[in-house]
């Protein structure tokens, strides 16, 4: 999840009941949760492992990457891989990160919440950087550290420290292409994630910038938004794809890169409800036309309630960054309260009827 200060239009947390506005078709908890924990035997790792990005390898192999960070005042976040045959039984295939901030680059300070892709015989990885480590942002200004406030000269995203989104590109998870930026630096961008392949030869990006509210943009609240182009590093003709609309929902951002279905692409999402908490919802785009929302839950489809999601350096979240389906159901492979990782899966073809009984109106 997000690590930047909130939205000024985004209030202190209120009461909620939230129980009202369930989907009838919920995500199980794995009873085996958390399926990965901070290890005490790495110093990169001891005090964060969450936000995991998870994907069905052709052989069977569910991969996992996920965000993990240690126990230092600048809180520096590094990539871990981990693999399992079963997709709930997870191992660690290193002891060292696969992945991590750069020495003095656009992603100096950190690597945050992996979305993978398969193209081609190459993973793209959109993942959340900083020119310098978040720190402890759950403590506020009781941080311990503080970044360096730099000079009025300095372009603004390096000042206020913001997250944008880079592109990393893999065919082994051992060789790096650090590609670079792949949104507008000025803008405070993240929960970005490419499309799988071209549609009518564009490329397709999801993506929520927190700046853009008002009325200008439509929405009084960040938002998820829709941007495609020829080339990946040239992301125009941006459109608002999806607003907070329900009561369960404040702001929303996506989760999970977008899955091709009979229906449509196919992408979990989350809103922050008044009680701040993070819940679970489901878009299906227009297989043709990505920018078209032709589905949406009414109801949110998994909400913190077990005590690794209530509880955390974040208090009530649940933040996935990946998804796969296996033997008819759809795996959730989600953050925990900022530390952990848990799985949850539900029936897909429950979850896709349901979301065909959730038609949006194309007006």
């Amino acid at each position: 999840m997000s690590t930047a200060t909130p939205s000024a239009t985004f209030r202190e947390p209120q009461k909620f009941d939230s129980a009202p506005f369930a989907a009838p078709v919920q995500f199980q908890r794995y009873a085996g949760n958390p399926i990965l924990e901070p290890n005490p035997a790495n110093d990169w790792e001891n005090k964060v492992t969450t936000n995991p990005a998870a994907w069905l390898e052709a052989d069977g192999t569910v991969r996992m990457l996920y965000r993990a960070a240690g126990h230092d005042d600048q809180h520096k976040i590094y990539f871990g891989l981990a693999e399992s045959s079963d997709g709930l039984n997870f191992k660690r295939v290193s002891d060292k990160p696969i992945f991590g901030p750069s020495e003095n680059g656009f992603d100096a300070g950190c690597v945050e919440d992996p979305r993978v892709v398969k193209i081609g015989d190459f993973y793209f990885i959109t993942y959340a950087v900083r020119a310098q480590p978040p720190g402890l942002y759950w403590l506020g200004p009781r941080a311990p550290w503080k970044r360096d406030p730099l000079s009025p000269e300095t372009p603004i995203a390096l000042r206020e420290n913001y997250t944008v989104t880079g592109l990393a590109m893999t065919r082994d998870f051992k060789t790096w292409f650090r590609a670079g930026p792949l949104t507008d630096r000025t803008v405070d961008d993240r929960d970005v994630m490419l499309f799988p392949e071209t549609i009518s030869g564009q490329w397709y990006m999801v993506h929520r910038p927190m700046q853009w509210t008002g009325p200008s943009f439509g929405t009084d609240h960040p938002a998820i938004w829709i941007s495609k182009g020829k080339d990946m590093f040239d992301m125009g003709h941006s459109r608002l794809l999806a607003k907070a609309q329900f009561p369960w929902e404040c702001k929303v951002g996506g989760n999970t890169p977008p899955m091709k279905t009979d229906d449509g692409w196919l992408m979990l999402y989350h809103g922050v409800g008044p009680d701040k908490h993070y819940r679970l919802g489901a878009i299906v785009m227009d297989l043709n036309d990505p920018t078209i929302v032709r589905y949406r839950s009414k109801g949110w489809l998994l909400e913190p309630a077990a005590d690794y999601e209530v509880e955390g350096y974040y208090k009530g979240v649940v933040f996935p960054c990946g998804k796969l389906l296996k033997d008819g159901k759809l795996y959730t492979y989600y953050g925990g309260g900022d530390r952990v990782v848990g799985v949850a899966t539900c029936d897909f073809k429950e979850l896709m009827a349901y979301l065909r009984s959730c038609p949006v109106n194309a007006s």
